[in-house]
């Protein structure tokens, strides 16, 4: 799914739009235990408690693709009877009316999610009556030849409130506060089937963890059934390691310069695309000879490639790219640089020293405290 799918779904969350039949729920323990199930009509809810539904739900749909929003295919094995995707598939098909089928569901949730507080499993099911876009754009909803069916999971902590104190208004003191369990917003989650190009795609599954770094290979891999994809920081430590292997004795400053520019060129260019910008093999060796890597250093790249990366590993330049800074760093000094200005960082060699030299105008700021560039010389100075 793309940015402009996930946004489709997100915006029926609201009262006029819900296309949402019904929830479930199961309250678990720190021990793992079940304390709570809840089965209910949504519409049937009180609309203080739909809102709160609603904010949960748009959280799981939230984020990055491909950082916290991770479009994952089936294996073929897993769309097989007894498979992952089979199991899921007749959850959706039962609008979870069966009681047996969602036991399930939350017992697989419980054994994999490793998680030792409280927490609480919400599942809807949707049907979404997809309208038909004219011409320009506009959607028709007397146009609609599909309804995307679909069930989206969340996971949400339960936490104690904070300790503190309270004005009680009957009478009229100030007094310790009672603290609630609180359900907090989603930390993990999934929609089944994905929203592909505006039409139901049974093959993928659309996988939420608000941090980018921390996406449970072992619940991937046991309620999924899907290869676990590298993480955004992982990305780039690939693409780190490629350029390095690649490079060798020759990885110096003004190579991985210009590598950085025409990456946040290519992502500039790249910006009004529906979908992220993604490189295969074959763009990151285009990178790399545009950025002036000799030839007789790519003559190996494709192994290369293949055995840091994977064959068929395609690396987003949003994970790989630093768009908002451009940082050099020694063991004693930082540089910050506008990714903008690397042109104002040379490198020269200066009484036989290795050196780096930034350009400035007639003043700098140091510690807050603008300061010339050079001292002027004192009356008497020697010029």
């Amino acid at each position: 799914m793309i940015k402009k799918e996930v946004l489709e779904i997100r915006k029926q969350y609201t009262p006029q739009n819900c296309t949402i039949s019904r929830i479930c729920g199961c309250y678990v323990d720190a021990e793992k235990e079940k304390k709570l199930e809840l089965k209910e009509a949504f519409l049937s809810l009180p609309e203080e408690e739909m809102f709160k539904y609603f904010d949960i739900f748009k959280q799981t749909l939230s984020g990055t693709i491909g950082k916290n929003l991770i479009n994952m295919d089936f294996p073929l094995e897993q769309e097989m009877p007894g498979g992952t995707q089979e199991f899921l598939l007749k959850l959706r098909d039962s609008k979870l009316q069966d009681d047996m089928l969602l036991e399930e569901f939350y017992d697989k949730v419980i054994e994999n999610y490793f998680y030792g507080e409280n927490y609480l499993i919400l599942l809807i099911h949707a049907a979404y009556d997809i309208p038909g876009k004219s011409t320009d754009g506009s959607e028709m909803f007397d146009a609609s030849d599909e309804v995307f069916e679909y069930l989206l999971c969340s996971i949400c902590p339960v936490n104690l409130s904070k300790p503190g104190l309270c004005y009680n208004a009957e009478k009229n003191s100030i007094e310790d506060r009672i603290r609630d369990w609180i359900v907090e917003h989603p930390v993990k989650g999934f929609l089944f089937p994905v929203f592909n190009d505006r039409s139901t795609d049974l093959h993928s599954v659309l996988y939420y963890s608000k941090n980018a770094e921390e996406l449970q290979p072992d619940f991937i891999d046991q309620m999924l059934g899907c290869s676990l994809p590298l993480t955004a920081e992982g990305q780039k430590e690939t693409f780190n390691t490629i350029i390095s292997d690649t490079l060798g004795e020759e990885c110096d400053y003004e190579v991985i310069r210009t590598i950085h520019d025409n990456l946040n060129e290519m992502i500039e260019d790249f910006k009004e695309a529906p979908e992220p910008l993604s490189l295969t093999k074959t763009d990151v060796k285009h990178l790399l000879e545009q950025s002036g890597v000799p030839e007789e250093k790519l003559e190996t790249f494709e192994t290369d490639y293949d055995a840091v990366a994977g064959e068929k590993t395609a690396l987003l330049a949003s994970n790989i790219a630093s768009v908002r800074k451009f940082n050099i760093q020694t063991p004693d000094v930082v540089i910050n640089v506008n990714p903008e200005r690397t042109d104002l960082i040379e490198t020269r060699v200066i009484d036989g020293r290795q050196c780096l030299v930034i350009v400035v105008d007639d003043h700098i700021e140091v510690n807050g405290v603008n300061a010339r560039t050079l001292r002027m010389p004192a009356l008497g100075d020697d010029e």
